[in-house]
């Protein structure tokens, strides 16, 4: 049952819930609860990207947001992995078309500071790795020279 903190909207599609859960957190009992400026990261994340992909594909699953310093050691993440901060989200593709659909929509059409596709599986599934900076430094590609903050 989620609290009322998570049931918080960050975006129109996008949950605080969605946005901090994690599986290995529930099983190695991990609390996984970001402070507020991790929140507000992750607003700017869901409003300036995966808003805009969910206009455009549809539904998107998100595998992988917000990770506490813990939770990030435990799924070995990058040491300074910008899950930690609010800015990252792990996209779930399920095969190579979509990836490639995805990916080069976010290249073309949207702000972002990482972007990755990775994992790529021998059935094809995988996913994105998409980071978007809105207040700790520029992000590398700008698209259309503005931001919803």
């Amino acid at each position: 049952m989620m609290n009322q903190d998570e049931q918080e909207m960050l975006s129109e599609h996008f949950s605080l819930w969605e946005m901090t859960r994690s599986g290995m957190a529930i099983r190695k009992g991990v609390e996984n609860r970001p402070r507020p400026e991790h929140v507000m990261r992750m607003r700017a994340l869901c409003r300036n990207v995966l808003e805009p992909l969910r206009r455009r594909f549809g539904m998107i699953r998100i595998t992988s947001g917000y990770r506490c310093p813990a939770l990030n050691i435990m799924v070995r993440g990058a040491r300074n992995s910008q899950h930690q901060y609010g800015e990252a989200a792990d996209i779930h593709i399920a095969s190579p078309e979509e990836g490639s659909r995805l990916f080069g929509f976010i290249r073309d059409n949207l702000p972002y500071d990482q972007l990755l596709l990775e994992r790529l599986r021998s059935d094809g599934t995988g996913w994105i790795h998409v980071s978007f900076k809105s207040d700790r430094g520029l992000n590398r590609y700008i698209a259309n020279g503005r931001y919803i903050v």
